[in-house]
């Protein structure tokens, strides 16, 4: 740290852990933390607030998981064939939006649109892995670097459009790797926004809220309808999500289509984003491959611990707790609306029989 400011004791007493440890997992935290190692302590510390025996079990865990996944090398790990990477695209809506006004990268989520039916669990969790990665050892160095200081962290933005009690049969895969995501990427979202909620979504999600740990209350915002105003305090009008820009749409169906043209949608295989994510994929496999004369190409089968085998209350918990809770009243209140609709078709028929 420069000048006179004094390093965290807690960081202290964590670099003193990570200096015993073998060779091997010392290698695999330095490619983690791409330059930044104390932040990348401070954010376990955080994840455990701040007991240090706690951060510590999750630091080393994380590492011996990344090395007996050969995590540091998922970027060389192409998902092939090519048609297999896009329809996991088409299935499993994520996409780069730019960045917001502090410079954190902005990533939008499909969650009612995501059918993770187009591929094997394993495939979907090699490929949000990528993802990570891809945002931690490229956009980050980057944005950083042009910033003049570490941005670590992200915004994520949710869209509910077409959430129904279907998304039951998705949580399997939507909860494995948002497990992922907290065991071994904590605190690298700083809000979550969740935008196009159904009236009812909103409804029960005051009714749950003071149910869940405040770390995640913190960071989960509920906007209203597209939630375009509010995000435009975060970030620039560049930098939303094209669900934020035009609405939920009445009668949306599971399609891109619903999203506007692949190059300007976030979600496709098309965009700009998964081009080069792709693209970088394949360069580093061909380097790895001449390297070691190995095979990287396939779907890396990763061990993702279940959330009964967590030893802490994660936001993952918390959410799919959230679901459970509200996708039952979303299908009643739908139910309801459509025998609304049936009655009011029967009246018209009625009528008409009457008229003729």
């Amino acid at each position: 740290m420069a000048g006179n400011q004094k390093k965290n004791p807690l960081v202290k007493e964590m670099e003193q852990v990570i200096d015993n440890l073998d060779d091997t997992l010392k290698r695999s935290f330095q490619n983690m933390h791409g330059g930044y190692p104390e932040a990348t302590i401070v954010r376990f510390l955080k994840a455990r607030d701040d007991n240090v025996l706690k951060a510590s079990k999750m630091l080393i865990d994380c590492l011996n998981w990344r090395v007996k996944n050969d995590i540091d090398n998922v970027l060389a790990r192409p998902i092939k064939p090519k048609e297999t990477w896009d329809a996991i695209r088409e299935s499993q809506l994520v996409g780069f939006c730019g960045y917001c006004k502090k410079g954190r990268p902005v990533f939008a989520i499909g969650v009612g649109q995501s059918s993770y039916d187009k591929a094997a669990v394993d495939k979907y969790v090699h490929s949000h892995i990528q993802i990570n990665e891809y945002r931690d050892t490229v956009l980050v160095p980057e944005i950083s670097k042009k910033r003049g200081h570490y941005v670590g962290t992200c915004l994520k933005i949710l869209d509910m459009t077409g959430l129904k009690l279907s998304a039951f049969n998705r949580l399997k895969t939507s909860t494995v790797i948002a497990t992922v995501d907290d065991l071994n990427y904590p605190e690298k979202t700083d809000i979550y926004f969740i935008v196009n909620a159904p009236l009812v979504f909103s409804t029960c999600w005051k009714a749950v809220k003071p149910m869940l740990q405040e770390r995640t209350k913190r960071k989960v915002q509920v906007l209203k309808g597209n939630g375009r105003e509010e995000l435009l305090q975060f970030m620039d009008y560049d930098s939303l999500p094209m669900f934020s820009k035009i609405g939920a749409r009445e009668g949306s169906s599971n399609s891109l289509m619903d999203y506007g043209a692949p190059t300007s949608n976030v979600f496709s295989p098309e965009h700009q984003f998964h081009v080069e994510v792709y693209r970088h994929i394949k360069e580093n496999s061909c380097s790895l491959s001449r390297a070691n004369r190995l095979n990287s190409e396939g779907s890396m089968h990763i061990q993702v611990p279940s959330l009964d085998e967590q030893d802490e209350p994660t936001e993952t918990g918390d959410f799919v707790n959230v679901l459970e809770r509200i996708l039952p009243s979303l299908q009643s209140a739908q139910n309801a609306q459509d025998q609304q609709r049936a009655d009011q078709l029967a009246t018209k028929m009625e009528g008409i029989q009457v008229s003729t």
